[in-house]
């Protein structure tokens, strides 16, 4: 079979196609892991809310390392499944874009506990939604990228607030900046595929 050359028209649609394609393929299950994370955050967070009032332990603050002690290996079993074909370019960039953010908030984390002047929750969130602001600018999804810098924003409720409303702000701008969002992007999804 033969290859015939592709006229200016012709080249500009399959380079439109391309685009389109691959957009909706960084759309496609991205709500997913907003949604895991988000709601780890939220039901961690209200724990250790609750336990610290009832309780009045600092100790229970040793709970938030459940964040990332359930958020990866659910977050690991659902790309497995979803992995499929050749990843794109800017399917890397959102990657090392969340690894990047992951390590840093793991750094501040363990800095945290060695030195507790530091407000732990406010840089989280600050972290977390640079990256929600930058996958949603990446994959061009207004409400992630408003959900981020909203949350930016928001996460200064974090420094006003005594340490066990700060944590309720933080659980609410988890709801903001990752549930809300992945809702979204999922119905998004699931109505183009109908």
């Amino acid at each position: 079979m033969e290859e015939k050359p592709l006229n200016e028209k012709e080249s500009l649609e399959l380079i439109t196609r391309m685009i389109k394609n691959t957009h909706q393929k960084l759309e496609e299950g991205n709500g997913i892991p907003f949604l895991v994370w988000g709601y780890t955050s939220i039901i961690v967070s209200i724990l250790v809310w609750y336990q610290l009032k009832i309780t009045q332990d600092y100790l229970w603050n040793l709970l938030w390392f459940l964040i990332p002690l359930i958020g990866f290996p659910i977050q690991m079993l659902l790309q497995r499944k979803r992995e499929r074909g050749i990843k794109t370019y800017l399917e890397k960039i959102i990657k090392y874009v969340w690894t990047v953010i992951g390590v840093a908030g793991f750094v501040v984390s363990m800095g945290a506990m060695f030195y507790w002047k530091i407000p732990i929750l406010f840089i989280i969130i600050v972290l977390m939604a640079t990256g929600t602001a930058i996958t949603g600018l990446i994959i061009q999804f207004k409400p992630i990228i408003i959900s981020g810098f909203v949350s930016i924003l928001l996460s200064f409720g974090c420094l006003i607030f005594s340490h066990l409303y700060s944590i309720l702000v933080f659980a609410l701008v988890f709801f903001l900046m990752m549930v809300i969002p992945g809702h979204i992007l999922n119905f998004k999804n699931r109505k183009r595929h109908v």
